[in-house]
């Protein structure tokens, strides 16, 4: 079986991946909540070959009692994916417009559907651009992608499983620390978290530039919020940060944590799920 490549790419060595024979597929998914389609700025310049996908179209979803980004019907998403080009036996690299979020979730999303070498360019077009290196306006034409997604190859939890998790093992919460806390909620119908949820926040796992921090970092960071051997789950507002998370935790060696798609907002709009506040997992 072939070894899991290392999750990031830095933009010289995508660079140079890009001069070679063959090429990896390269995926635009810039995104931001409650902001316009990246598609507007992917017009104005990305890397060049790269096509364009939109989250809330076809990495999720339609919104509704599953949560605001559920995952996606798998036709729809394999379509996008041939569309751009992508290919069984062909790397993947996804990037977005700096955090990696967005590009988290579409790394994500291709793994979870049977994709095996996915990867996420470190600190995304911004270290792109850092790096003086090209961009280009045009749009390359529809790709001859074979892709075909099998559903479930990542583990997820449904509202039941995280609320268990949270009790059994170790359930992160992606979100920043006052939406943890219950003190804001721009977004979902209530505040707060899930009880027992632990806080840790996704902007801990970057450096002050926009790139992960080193894999020893973060095998130290999520060492002292507990993972070491206890089964762990991820959720956040909607599902996409904590795909950030879990790239996270797989650049520091662990792999494998389960996503909880629905996140607060499948929770937080089930008035049956009770919410905690505060600093502590309650």
């Amino acid at each position: 079986m072939t070894a899991t490549p290392h999750p990031l790419i830095q933009a010289a060595e995508l660079h140079s991946a890009l001069a070679a024979a063959t090429p990896p597929v390269l995926l635009d998914v810039r995104w931001q909540l409650g902001g316009p389609p990246g598609v507007d700025e992917y017009a104005a310049g990305h890397l060049p070959g790269a096509h364009y996908l939109d989250l809330d179209v076809e990495l999720a979803a339609p919104p509704g009692t599953a949560g605001r980004h559920p995952l996606p019907d798998p036709g729809v998403f394999g379509a996008a994916l041939r569309r751009a080009g992508v290919r069984a036996g062909r790397p993947v690299v996804v990037y977005d417009a700096g955090p990696a979020t967005s590009a988290a979730r579409a790394w994500w999303l291709l793994r979870w559907a049977g994709h095996r070498d996915v990867r996420v360019l470190d600190g995304g077009l911004a270290a792109w651009r850092a790096a003086g290196l090209p961009e280009s306006t045009d749009v390359p034409a529809d790709g001859d992608g074979d892709f075909e997604p099998v559903p479930g190859q990542l583990p997820t939890l449904d509202a039941a499983g995280a609320a268990e998790l949270a009790r059994t093992g170790l359930l992160l919460d992606a979100r920043a620390g006052e939406r943890y806390r219950g003190e804001v909620e721009p977004v979902d119908p209530r505040a707060g978290h899930i009880p027992g949820a632990v806080s840790a926040p996704t902007t801990e796992n970057l450096t002050a530039d926009g790139r992960f921090r080193s894999a020893a970092e973060l095998a130290a960071r999520f060492g002292a919020l507990g993972v070491e051997d206890r089964e762990v789950g991820v959720y956040c507002g909607s599902g996409v940060t904590a795909a950030h998370e879990l790239l996270a935790l797989a650049v520091a060696g662990r792999d494998g944590a389960a996503l909880y798609p629905g996140s607060w907002s499948e929770w937080s709009g089930d008035p049956r799920n009770p919410a905690a506040t505060g600093a502590l997992p309650g």
